[in-house]
């Protein structure tokens, strides 16, 4: 599906108010409905916690670049939208002169208006191959849009480097604010990172680039020249993959906590009624059990490791190592497991041992396949899940606890995997498997019911 030419005038209108605002805010159930759709194809990031509010995304400016919503010379947040109707269209000799003017400027030391520059070259280039890509006609034009694309993401690049650089000077030499309150840099002389043209986030990406580019020189120039050389597009995503880390090690995850984002837990609840006291024996930092006690359960939490989870009752979480749990606690569970290599072990663990009348985890779909261990033979084999709930767009990314690097979109697929005790004492040998859209008017209508409903709570106490 050609996401751009489908999107309507008010996702559109959407797209631009974040892109030149810097953000974007919308209360009404529908505009937050349509900030969600808008994230999962990447063109806004929404925030975490407040699903109202949305921030611009290199692949929303690129879009709004292409639907000629905005002016793609201008620096971001400066007014520069052109009317909707109008299109962006420039010639390889305009953006081979852009490019010129960018690198003339990173000599001579503006290097803010330089990355403005090529990151507008980068956006112009990309939407032109696409285009080129499109009409058999202008085929020939592809590999050149792809070398300019290349050429800015260059230029970008080493901009993003120096004006990270700059900014860390900068706070080396108490001219720019550190991350806390109060301030440690009077109103006046505050290096802004607005002036260096970059987000948090972008500092932080461009302090790797810089890492990677000392470590071993070159290495962003050849990545780019590499997948232009093959032919494909050269993109800001590919270029940190190829000279990042994609994953996270063994040691980075430590205890494997990646908390759950609120929207699967809603999407569940939704779908399945739990008895009234809900066991969440993987509980973290509580993502699950604050969206659980919305819907009016009450919830025993329990981690191997204690994060200091609390009830709303007041009621701490228990501290255990759930494989060394012996006997069953009698309540429903709801939780998201480590995808670590005890994972297998603690689900069949849970069916053999505690035998919960319903159980429902969030599991990678990976899951779905292998055959090797034998716990995992067993529990979706022998001992099979009712209803799987497969998530038709990938959740929001779950990041690691106490990750504060990008936030990056999500690359997986994920399920609900529902197991339900039958009369005769098993769980049953079939499973029914739903396709389901958390981002469903429908379950956005259940969750805004309960937060309504807790919210009225709060003011009557």
């Amino acid at each position: 599906m050609d996401i751009l030419a489908n999107l309507s005038a008010e996702q559109k209108a959407l797209i631009r108010a974040t892109v030149t605002d810097g953000e974007y805010r919308g209360a009404s159930v529908n505009l937050r409905s349509k900030i969600a759709k808008l994230h999962a194809y990447g063109l806004v990031r929404r925030h975490e916690t407040d699903t109202g509010l949305c921030f611009p995304t290199d692949e929303g400016r690129a879009a709004a670049v292409a639907l000629g919503l905005i002016d793609p010379i201008a620096p971001h947040g400066v007014s520069a939208v052109v009317p909707v109707a109008q299109p962006v269209r420039a010639s390889v000799p305009q953006m081979v002169s852009m490019l010129q003017t960018a690198a003339a400027l990173f000599d001579e030391g503006d290097v803010a208006r330089a990355h403005v520059i090529a990151d507008g070259v980068y956006d112009l280039s990309q939407a032109e191959a696409r285009f080129a890509a499109k009409y058999e006609a202008s085929k020939h034009l592809v590999p050149k849009f792809r070398q300019l694309q290349g050429d800015a993401l260059l230029m970008e690049t080493r901009c993003k480097i120096e004006l990270a650089r700059a900014y860390d000077r900068a706070q080396e030499t108490g001219t720019a604010a550190k991350k806390g309150r109060p301030k440690n840099v009077a109103d006046e002389d505050i290096f802004k990172q607005a002036e260096a043209g970059l987000t948090r986030q972008e500092i932080h990406e461009a302090r790797k680039l810089a890492a990677a580019e000392e470590k071993t020189p070159g290495i962003a120039e050849r990545a780019i020249a590499a997948r232009v050389a093959a032919g494909l597009a050269p993109t800001r995503a590919n270029l940190k993959h190829a000279i990042g880390t994609k994953t996270a090690t063994k040691e980075e995850r430590g205890n494997n906590l990646y908390e759950t984002p609120e929207e699967g837990t809603w999407t569940i609840l939704a779908l399945e009624q739990f008895s009234a006291v809900v066991s969440e024996p993987f509980c973290g930092r509580g993502a699950i059990v604050r969206v659980l006690e919305a819907v009016g359960y009450e919830v025993v939490p329990s981690d191997l490791v204690d994060y200091g989870t609390v009830t709303k009752d007041g009621e701490c979480q228990g501290v255990a190592d759930f494989l060394e749990t012996t006997e069953g606690t009698g309540f429903d569970i709801v939780s998201n497991p480590p995808y670590g290599e005890h994972m297998n072990a603690a689900i069949a663990h849970a069916l053999r041992v505690h035998k919960p009348r319903k159980m429902a985890l969030l599991l990678n779909l990976n899951v779905l396949a292998g055959f090797e261990d034998a716990d995992r033979e067993f529990y979706m084999e022998e001992c099979r899940p009712a209803r799987i709930y497969v998530m038709k767009h990938r959740l929001p990314m779950m990041h690691r606890d106490g990750w504060d690097g990008n936030k990056a979109s999500s690359q997986m697929n994920t399920m609900w995997c529902l197991w339900e005790l039958q009369d005769d004492g098993s769980y049953g040998d079939t499973t029914v498997v739903h396709r389901v859209d958390w981002e469903s008017d429908e379950i956005a209508r259940f969750r805004d019911a309960h937060e309504a409903a807790v919210a009225v709570e709060g003011e009557a106490t």
